[in-house]
């Protein structure tokens, strides 16, 4: 399976009910072997950062085999609005 930015972005907009997802393909070459996301869902409210990773990494479990590297940035709408105002 071939992953697709665009793929990895649906899925966490549909399965976190996220507000704002950015993802982007860091390899050098971008053959989808890396990626960095940036994820704002209310479902992350009193979550700790560990609990919401977590959450993230189940939405993407299959994919999540053929990837080399992640980072994910994960952000209640509240803390998204202050990081944005900054």
């Amino acid at each position: 399976m071939v992953v697709t930015a665009d793929h990895i972005r649906d899925t966490l907009l549909t399965e976190l009910a996220a507000a704002h997802v950015e993802v982007e393909d860091t390899s050098p070459d971008r053959c989808a072997a890396s990626f960095k996301v940036l994820v704002v869902s209310s479902l992350f409210e009193g979550k700790s950062l560990l609990q919401r990773h977590r959450m993230v990494n189940a939405c993407l479990v299959d994919e999540l085999k053929g990837i080399h590297a992640f980072e994910q940035k994960t952000v209640t709408p509240e803390q998204w609005e202050k990081q944005k105002s900054q």
